[in-house]
Order: structure tokens, then C-alpha cells, then sequence
């Protein structure tokens, strides 16, 4: 399998629940905007935050992505990315859309992150600032 490493940084934004719909928060590699009862989390990129944080900010996290597109039937893809993280104390923020799932990584811990990959057979890519899952660099 193979993983792509965006070079454009994304952050993780914490908006009250009934907060307006973010219109700045677009752009490549990843928008999603989730909502619960109790809050709305953005995540996009760096480069859309606007002057004025609307609540408290993570990041800057590198996107890393499953450059497939992954069937619902497809079982055990994120544990398998996750556990060799995991065993090697690596936080990761996930995200899954409906092609593909997507890693979020603190940027220092991208190198260690890359080797934990590559010892457990994954192909690891830096990639354009747009990647496109299933649309590397073969097509």
C-alpha cells in the first residue's frame, strides 16, 4: 500500500457547536468539517486560517493519505497504519472520507512515522501539495 505525505501543513480548529459554516476553511490536501452536539472541529490548511481563530488550534499536523480508494468492505486498514504508530509512541489525528482514509502527523514526528512504515511494508511518498487518492504518480 502505498502512502502519500503532503507538504502542505493542515490544523485542527475547535468551533462551538452552532458556529457558522466555516467559509475560510478550504483548500488542498483535506477540508472536513464535523459536527456534534458539542462541537464543531475543522481541519484545512495552514494556509486558510483566517487572522482571527474562531477557538483553539492544533497543529500544524502533515496529512499523510492511503493513496487507494478503499471499499467499506475492506476490513482492519487504519489498525493496520495505526498499531506500528502506535507501538512506537506516535499520537496520529484520523480522518476517513468516503475513498479513503487519511493520518494526521505533528510534523517532527514524520521522519520516525516514515521509517515505522517502510519496516512494516508500506510504500512511503512525498507527495505534490494536491494528492489525489488512487491518482499518484502512475497516472
Amino acid at each position: 500500500m502505498r502512502l502519500l505525505v503532503s507538504s502542505q501543513s493542515v490544523a485542527l480548529v475547535r468551533m462551538e457547536p452552532d458556529a457558522p459554516h466555516p467559509d475560510w476553511a478550504t483548500g488542498e490536501p483535506l477540508c472536513s468539517i464535523s459536527r456534534t452536539a458539542n462541537e464543531t472541529s475543522v481541519i484545512c490548511p495552514t494556509t486558510s486560517l483566517p487572522d482571527e481563530l474562531p477557538g483553539p488550534v492544533q497543529g500544524p499536523f502533515v496529512a499523510v493519505v492511503v493513496d487507494e480508494v478503499l471499499e467499506f468492505t475492506q476490513v482492519g486498514i487504519l489498525l493496520a497504519l495505526l498499531k506500528p504508530l502506535a507501538d512506537a509512541g506516535i499520537p496520529v489525528l484520523t480522518v476517513s472520507t468516503y475513498d479513503t482514509d487519511w493520518v494526521l502527523l505533528d510534523a517532527a514526528s514524520v521522519p520516525t512515522a516514515g521509517a515505522v512504515w517502510r519496516a512494516a511494508g508500506y510504500e512511503v511518498i512525498d507527495a505534490p501539495v494536491a494528492v489525489y487518492p488512487g491518482r499518484g504518480d502512475d497516472e
